[in-house]
Protein backbone atom coordinates (compact mmCIF):
# COMPACT_ATOMS: atom_id res chain seq x y z
CA UNK A 1 0.00 0.00 0.00
CA UNK A 2 2.56 2.46 1.09
CA UNK A 3 4.54 1.74 -2.52
CA UNK A 4 1.49 2.28 -4.54
CA UNK A 5 0.82 5.53 -2.91
CA UNK A 6 4.26 6.83 -3.14
CA UNK A 7 3.60 5.63 -7.11
CA UNK A 8 0.55 7.53 -7.49
CA UNK A 9 1.68 11.01 -5.59
CA UNK A 10 4.70 10.24 -7.96
CA UNK A 11 2.47 9.50 -11.06
CA UNK A 12 0.35 13.03 -10.40
CA UNK A 13 3.52 15.49 -9.69
CA UNK A 14 5.00 13.69 -13.17
CA UNK A 15 2.03 14.50 -14.92
CA UNK A 16 1.08 17.99 -13.68
CA UNK A 17 5.14 18.85 -14.79
CA UNK A 18 4.95 17.37 -18.07
CA UNK A 19 1.46 19.55 -18.54
CA UNK A 20 2.97 22.66 -17.09
CA UNK A 21 6.14 22.52 -18.98
CA UNK A 22 5.43 21.20 -22.14
CA UNK A 23 1.41 22.06 -22.76
CA UNK A 24 0.47 18.68 -23.92
CA UNK A 25 2.59 15.06 -24.56
CA UNK A 26 3.17 12.87 -27.49
CA UNK A 27 1.73 10.12 -26.12
CA UNK A 28 -1.09 9.37 -23.45
CA UNK A 29 0.38 7.80 -20.95
CA UNK A 30 -0.99 5.60 -18.32
CA UNK A 31 0.77 6.75 -14.97
CA UNK A 32 -1.72 4.66 -12.53
CA UNK A 33 -1.55 0.91 -11.05
CA UNK A 34 -5.14 0.06 -13.16
CA UNK A 35 -5.34 -2.38 -15.58
CA UNK A 36 -7.66 -0.75 -18.30
CA UNK A 37 -10.12 -2.80 -20.48
CA UNK A 38 -7.71 -2.26 -23.46
CA UNK A 39 -6.34 -5.08 -26.20
CA UNK A 40 -3.12 -6.24 -26.27
CA UNK A 41 -2.85 -4.98 -29.53
CA UNK A 42 -4.09 -1.39 -28.08
CA UNK A 43 -1.51 -1.76 -25.62
CA UNK A 44 1.73 -2.63 -28.40
CA UNK A 45 0.92 0.69 -29.97
CA UNK A 46 1.27 2.32 -27.07
CA UNK A 47 4.39 0.71 -26.28
CA UNK A 48 6.27 2.48 -29.05
CA UNK A 49 10.10 2.45 -29.49
CA UNK A 50 11.36 0.75 -26.60
CA UNK A 51 15.12 0.30 -25.11
CA UNK A 52 17.25 -2.83 -23.60
CA UNK A 53 19.04 -2.83 -20.09
CA UNK A 54 21.04 -5.71 -21.17
CA UNK A 55 23.88 -6.96 -19.64
CA UNK A 56 23.13 -5.61 -16.04
CA UNK A 57 20.15 -7.68 -14.36
CA UNK A 58 20.71 -10.53 -16.46
CA UNK A 59 24.12 -10.96 -15.93
CA UNK A 60 25.44 -14.41 -14.86
CA UNK A 61 28.09 -17.12 -14.59
CA UNK A 62 28.40 -17.92 -17.88
CA UNK A 63 31.01 -19.48 -20.67
CA UNK A 64 30.03 -16.20 -22.91
CA UNK A 65 32.71 -16.91 -25.50
CA UNK A 66 32.18 -19.89 -25.95
CA UNK A 67 34.83 -22.27 -25.43
CA UNK A 68 33.96 -24.47 -22.92
CA UNK A 69 35.25 -22.71 -20.06
CA UNK A 70 33.06 -20.27 -17.71
CA UNK A 71 35.07 -17.26 -18.05
CA UNK A 72 33.38 -14.73 -15.99
CA UNK A 73 32.30 -16.06 -12.29
CA UNK A 74 31.56 -14.81 -8.86
CA UNK A 75 30.23 -16.19 -5.68
CA UNK A 76 28.23 -13.41 -4.98
CA UNK A 77 26.79 -12.43 -8.87
CA UNK A 78 25.50 -8.64 -8.83
CA UNK A 79 24.63 -6.25 -11.98
CA UNK A 80 28.27 -5.21 -12.36
CA UNK A 81 29.62 -8.53 -13.33
CA UNK A 82 29.81 -8.17 -17.08
CA UNK A 83 31.56 -4.39 -16.99
CA UNK A 84 28.50 -2.05 -16.26
CA UNK A 85 27.86 0.37 -13.75
CA UNK A 86 25.06 -0.34 -11.16
CA UNK A 87 21.62 0.51 -12.10
CA UNK A 88 20.24 3.71 -11.37
CA UNK A 89 17.18 6.02 -11.85
CA UNK A 90 19.68 9.02 -13.26
CA UNK A 91 19.66 6.53 -16.58
CA UNK A 92 16.10 5.26 -16.64
CA UNK A 93 15.56 8.96 -16.52
CA UNK A 94 18.04 9.60 -19.48
CA UNK A 95 16.56 7.20 -21.38
CA UNK A 96 13.18 8.31 -21.09
CA UNK A 97 14.29 11.85 -22.20
CA UNK A 98 15.65 10.12 -25.14
CA UNK A 99 12.14 9.57 -26.34
CA UNK A 100 11.86 6.23 -25.50
CA UNK A 101 8.49 4.88 -23.88
CA UNK A 102 8.86 1.41 -23.18
CA UNK A 103 12.10 -0.50 -21.65
CA UNK A 104 12.68 -4.40 -21.17
CA UNK A 105 14.68 -5.21 -18.75
CA UNK A 106 16.24 -8.78 -18.97
CA UNK A 107 16.64 -10.64 -15.59
CA UNK A 108 18.76 -13.82 -15.04
CA UNK A 109 17.32 -15.72 -11.70
CA UNK A 110 19.87 -18.77 -11.93
CA UNK A 111 22.68 -17.29 -9.58
CA UNK A 112 20.11 -16.56 -6.81
CA UNK A 113 17.81 -19.94 -6.08
CA UNK A 114 18.33 -21.87 -3.47
CA UNK A 115 18.22 -25.76 -3.66
CA UNK A 116 14.25 -25.62 -2.88
CA UNK A 117 14.20 -23.13 -5.90
CA UNK A 118 13.67 -20.05 -3.23
CA UNK A 119 15.10 -16.58 -4.99
CA UNK A 120 17.28 -14.57 -2.60
CA UNK A 121 15.13 -11.55 -1.09
CA UNK A 122 18.02 -9.35 -1.62
CA UNK A 123 17.92 -9.97 -5.67
CA UNK A 124 14.21 -9.60 -6.00
CA UNK A 125 14.10 -6.18 -4.05
CA UNK A 126 16.55 -5.37 -6.04
CA UNK A 127 14.55 -6.12 -9.58
CA UNK A 128 12.33 -4.31 -7.91
CA UNK A 129 13.72 -1.01 -7.30
CA UNK A 130 15.10 -1.15 -11.01
CA UNK A 131 11.54 -1.89 -12.20
CA UNK A 132 10.07 0.76 -9.95
CA UNK A 133 12.62 3.32 -11.58
CA UNK A 134 11.33 2.77 -15.28
CA UNK A 135 7.42 2.64 -14.03
CA UNK A 136 7.26 5.05 -11.87
CA UNK A 137 8.59 7.26 -14.98
CA UNK A 138 5.58 6.23 -16.36
CA UNK A 139 7.36 3.51 -19.16
CA UNK A 140 5.99 0.53 -20.04
CA UNK A 141 7.80 -2.10 -18.43
CA UNK A 142 8.93 -5.89 -19.74
CA UNK A 143 10.24 -8.46 -16.96
CA UNK A 144 11.32 -11.93 -18.28
CA UNK A 145 13.55 -15.10 -17.06
CA UNK A 146 16.40 -14.60 -19.75
CA UNK A 147 19.91 -16.32 -19.68
CA UNK A 148 17.90 -19.17 -17.37
CA UNK A 149 16.69 -20.07 -21.23
CA UNK A 150 18.91 -18.65 -23.39
CA UNK A 151 22.16 -20.33 -24.04
CA UNK A 152 24.34 -23.89 -23.08
CA UNK A 153 22.61 -25.93 -20.50
CA UNK A 154 26.09 -27.16 -19.55
CA UNK A 155 26.48 -23.67 -18.20
CA UNK A 156 23.15 -22.63 -16.28
CA UNK A 157 20.70 -22.22 -19.18
CA UNK A 158 18.43 -24.36 -17.41
CA UNK A 159 14.96 -24.15 -19.11
CA UNK A 160 16.53 -26.20 -22.21
CA UNK A 161 17.09 -29.05 -20.30
CA UNK A 162 13.27 -29.56 -20.55
CA UNK A 163 14.28 -31.94 -23.20
CA UNK A 164 15.64 -34.58 -21.12
CA UNK A 165 13.65 -33.61 -17.81
CA UNK A 166 10.83 -32.10 -18.50
CA UNK A 167 9.02 -32.18 -14.95
CA UNK A 168 11.59 -30.87 -12.85
CA UNK A 169 12.10 -28.02 -15.31
CA UNK A 170 8.65 -27.44 -15.14
CA UNK A 171 8.67 -27.23 -11.29
CA UNK A 172 10.93 -25.13 -11.40
CA UNK A 173 10.24 -22.79 -13.98
CA UNK A 174 6.72 -22.55 -12.45
CA UNK A 175 8.44 -22.20 -8.75
CA UNK A 176 9.94 -19.05 -9.86
CA UNK A 177 7.42 -17.67 -11.71
CA UNK A 178 5.25 -18.06 -9.34
CA UNK A 179 7.55 -15.93 -6.80
CA UNK A 180 7.38 -13.01 -9.75
CA UNK A 181 3.75 -12.93 -10.03
CA UNK A 182 3.55 -12.46 -5.96
CA UNK A 183 6.45 -9.63 -6.32
CA UNK A 184 4.61 -7.93 -8.69
CA UNK A 185 0.76 -8.76 -8.47
CA UNK A 186 -0.41 -4.99 -7.61
CA UNK A 187 1.30 -3.49 -10.55
CA UNK A 188 -0.38 -2.18 -13.34
CA UNK A 189 -0.68 -2.99 -16.94
CA UNK A 190 2.62 -0.99 -17.85
CA UNK A 191 4.58 -4.05 -16.05
CA UNK A 192 4.19 -6.85 -18.72
CA UNK A 193 6.01 -10.22 -18.20
CA UNK A 194 7.73 -12.04 -20.71
CA UNK A 195 8.16 -16.09 -20.84
CA UNK A 196 12.05 -16.86 -21.64
CA UNK A 197 14.79 -15.63 -24.16
CA UNK A 198 15.37 -17.33 -27.07
CA UNK A 199 15.12 -21.06 -25.90
CA UNK A 200 14.53 -24.08 -28.36
CA UNK A 201 15.13 -27.53 -28.40
CA UNK A 202 17.09 -28.70 -31.79
CA UNK A 203 17.83 -31.80 -29.44
CA UNK A 204 14.34 -33.11 -30.20
CA UNK A 205 12.37 -34.00 -33.47
CA UNK A 206 11.21 -31.38 -35.03
CA UNK A 207 7.15 -31.82 -33.37
CA UNK A 208 8.58 -32.57 -29.84
CA UNK A 209 10.46 -29.56 -29.69
CA UNK A 210 8.07 -27.50 -30.32
CA UNK A 211 5.47 -29.08 -28.13
CA UNK A 212 8.20 -28.89 -25.81
CA UNK A 213 7.90 -25.01 -25.78
CA UNK A 214 4.20 -24.39 -26.33
CA UNK A 215 3.66 -26.43 -23.18
CA UNK A 216 5.89 -23.99 -20.75
CA UNK A 217 4.81 -21.32 -22.80
CA UNK A 218 0.70 -22.34 -21.66
CA UNK A 219 2.11 -23.53 -17.93
CA UNK A 220 3.54 -19.52 -18.14
CA UNK A 221 0.02 -18.39 -18.75
CA UNK A 222 -2.08 -20.69 -16.70
CA UNK A 223 -0.36 -19.84 -13.99
CA UNK A 224 -0.16 -16.10 -13.86
CA UNK A 225 -3.45 -15.98 -14.84
CA UNK A 226 -4.05 -18.56 -11.56
CA UNK A 227 -2.07 -15.82 -9.55
CA UNK A 228 -3.18 -13.07 -7.22
CA UNK A 229 -3.94 -9.07 -7.68
CA UNK A 230 -3.65 -7.71 -11.39
CA UNK A 231 -2.07 -10.66 -13.40
CA UNK A 232 -5.50 -12.24 -14.10
CA UNK A 233 -5.80 -9.73 -16.52
CA UNK A 234 -1.94 -8.88 -17.31
CA UNK A 235 -0.34 -8.87 -20.58
CA UNK A 236 1.91 -11.18 -21.55
CA UNK A 237 4.71 -11.66 -23.59
CA UNK A 238 5.49 -14.96 -25.40
CA UNK A 239 8.60 -15.93 -26.50
CA UNK A 240 8.43 -17.50 -29.97
CA UNK A 241 10.60 -20.49 -30.91
CA UNK A 242 14.59 -19.05 -30.24
CA UNK A 243 12.50 -15.81 -30.92
CA UNK A 244 13.58 -16.43 -34.62
CA UNK A 245 11.03 -15.23 -36.80
CA UNK A 246 10.97 -17.81 -39.75
CA UNK A 247 10.80 -20.66 -37.01
CA UNK A 248 7.85 -18.97 -35.11
CA UNK A 249 6.27 -18.38 -38.20
CA UNK A 250 5.85 -21.83 -38.54
CA UNK A 251 2.79 -24.46 -38.03
CA UNK A 252 4.45 -25.88 -34.99
CA UNK A 253 4.38 -22.84 -33.18
CA UNK A 254 1.26 -22.51 -31.27
CA UNK A 255 0.36 -18.96 -28.74
CA UNK A 256 -0.86 -20.15 -25.63
CA UNK A 257 -4.65 -20.31 -25.09
CA UNK A 258 -5.47 -17.26 -22.76
CA UNK A 259 -9.17 -16.61 -21.38
CA UNK A 260 -7.96 -13.16 -21.27
CA UNK A 261 -6.91 -13.10 -24.91
CA UNK A 262 -3.97 -10.71 -23.51
CA UNK A 263 -1.16 -12.53 -25.11
CA UNK A 264 1.85 -10.56 -27.43
CA UNK A 265 4.33 -12.61 -29.19
CA UNK A 266 8.00 -11.71 -28.69
CA UNK A 267 10.47 -12.46 -31.56
CA UNK A 268 14.22 -10.94 -32.27
CA UNK A 269 15.59 -9.40 -35.15
CA UNK A 270 19.47 -9.97 -36.09
CA UNK A 271 19.40 -11.05 -39.91
CA UNK A 272 22.13 -10.56 -40.76
CA UNK A 273 23.84 -11.83 -37.98
CA UNK A 274 27.14 -11.12 -39.16
CA UNK A 275 26.03 -7.16 -39.51
CA UNK A 276 24.03 -7.40 -36.63
CA UNK A 277 26.33 -8.89 -34.04
CA UNK A 278 29.96 -9.76 -35.33
CA UNK A 279 32.17 -7.67 -37.30
CA UNK A 280 32.78 -9.89 -40.30
CA UNK A 281 30.07 -7.39 -42.47
CA UNK A 282 31.17 -4.34 -42.10
CA UNK A 283 27.90 -2.46 -44.54
CA UNK A 284 24.19 -2.70 -45.09
CA UNK A 285 21.88 -1.47 -47.16
CA UNK A 286 21.71 -3.31 -50.28
CA UNK A 287 18.40 -3.52 -52.03
CA UNK A 288 18.46 -7.19 -51.27
CA UNK A 289 19.45 -6.76 -47.62
CA UNK A 290 16.68 -4.40 -47.49
CA UNK A 291 14.20 -6.36 -49.18
CA UNK A 292 15.18 -9.44 -46.95
CA UNK A 293 13.89 -6.97 -43.91
CA UNK A 294 10.77 -5.81 -45.79
CA UNK A 295 9.65 -9.82 -46.41
CA UNK A 296 10.41 -10.87 -43.26
CA UNK A 297 7.99 -8.11 -41.08
CA UNK A 298 5.83 -8.50 -43.96
CA UNK A 299 5.71 -12.60 -43.03
CA UNK A 300 5.55 -11.14 -39.46
CA UNK A 301 2.46 -9.18 -39.87
CA UNK A 302 0.58 -11.72 -42.52
CA UNK A 303 1.16 -14.12 -40.03
CA UNK A 304 0.30 -13.11 -36.59
CA UNK A 305 -0.94 -9.17 -36.37
CA UNK A 306 -3.07 -9.62 -39.30
CA UNK A 307 -4.73 -12.76 -37.17
CA UNK A 308 -5.26 -10.00 -34.65
CA UNK A 309 -1.95 -11.76 -32.64
CA UNK A 310 0.50 -8.73 -31.49
CA UNK A 311 3.82 -8.71 -32.32
CA UNK A 312 6.67 -7.05 -30.61
CA UNK A 313 10.70 -7.15 -32.00
CA UNK A 314 11.96 -7.92 -28.23
CA UNK A 315 15.41 -7.26 -29.44
CA UNK A 316 17.11 -6.30 -32.74
CA UNK A 317 20.40 -4.22 -33.12
CA UNK A 318 23.58 -3.66 -34.54
CA UNK A 319 27.76 -4.15 -33.66
CA UNK A 320 29.63 -1.60 -32.80
CA UNK A 321 32.70 -1.08 -34.98
CA UNK A 322 30.61 -1.48 -38.40
CA UNK A 323 29.87 1.99 -40.69
CA UNK A 324 27.74 4.03 -38.66
CA UNK A 325 26.15 5.24 -41.67
CA UNK A 326 24.84 1.04 -42.04
CA UNK A 327 24.25 1.23 -38.54
CA UNK A 328 21.81 3.71 -38.68
CA UNK A 329 19.90 2.61 -41.93
CA UNK A 330 19.51 -0.30 -40.53
CA UNK A 331 17.67 0.53 -37.11
CA UNK A 332 15.54 3.02 -39.06
CA UNK A 333 14.43 0.88 -41.46
CA UNK A 334 13.22 -1.79 -39.35
CA UNK A 335 11.54 0.85 -36.97
CA UNK A 336 9.75 2.56 -39.68
CA UNK A 337 8.60 -0.72 -41.37
CA UNK A 338 7.46 -2.40 -37.56
CA UNK A 339 5.68 1.46 -37.19
CA UNK A 340 3.93 0.75 -40.64
CA UNK A 341 3.47 -3.46 -39.44
CA UNK A 342 1.94 -2.43 -35.98
CA UNK A 343 5.17 -3.79 -34.13
CA UNK A 344 6.69 -1.94 -31.32
CA UNK A 345 10.42 -2.53 -31.47
CA UNK A 346 13.41 -2.38 -28.45
CA UNK A 347 16.78 -1.81 -29.72
CA UNK A 348 19.32 -4.62 -27.42
CA UNK A 349 21.93 -2.77 -25.89
CA UNK A 350 24.64 -4.11 -23.54
CA UNK A 351 26.42 -0.89 -22.23
CA UNK A 352 28.04 -0.19 -25.60
CA UNK A 353 24.77 1.91 -27.41
CA UNK A 354 24.62 3.93 -24.20
CA UNK A 355 27.63 5.10 -22.24
CA UNK A 356 26.24 4.64 -19.20
CA UNK A 357 28.84 6.21 -16.98
CA UNK A 358 28.46 9.42 -18.52
CA UNK A 359 24.59 8.98 -19.70
CA UNK A 360 25.79 9.54 -23.60
CA UNK A 361 24.85 7.98 -26.65
CA UNK A 362 27.70 6.20 -28.63
CA UNK A 363 25.92 7.75 -32.22
CA UNK A 364 22.79 9.93 -31.50
CA UNK A 365 22.19 9.37 -34.58
CA UNK A 366 20.81 5.95 -34.27
CA UNK A 367 18.73 7.72 -31.46
CA UNK A 368 18.02 10.51 -33.36
CA UNK A 369 16.64 7.46 -36.65
CA UNK A 370 14.66 5.38 -34.44
CA UNK A 371 12.44 8.16 -32.80
CA UNK A 372 11.66 9.69 -36.17
CA UNK A 373 10.89 6.13 -37.28
CA UNK A 374 8.78 5.43 -34.51
CA UNK A 375 6.39 8.61 -34.97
Amino acid sequence: MFKNFLSLTTAFILVLTLFTACGETDIAINYTDEMRDITSMELVAEMGIGYNLGNSLDVCNADRDGDGVIDESSDEVDETLWGNPVVTQELIQFVKDSGFNSIRIPVTWRDHIDENFNIDEDWMDRVQEVVDYAYDLGLYVIINVHHDGGGDPEFGAWIRNASTDYDGVLEKYLAIWQQICDRFEDYGDRLIFESMNEVGFDDLDEWKAYETLNSLNQAFVDLVRASGGNNPERHLLIAGYWTDIADTCSSYFEMPDDPMDRCILSVHYYTPWQFCTTNQQYEWGSDDEIELMESKISQLKSYYVDNGVPVIIGEYGTCLGNDEDSRVLFCKTLVSLCKDAGIATYIWDDGMLLERETLTWQNEDIIKAIRKAGK
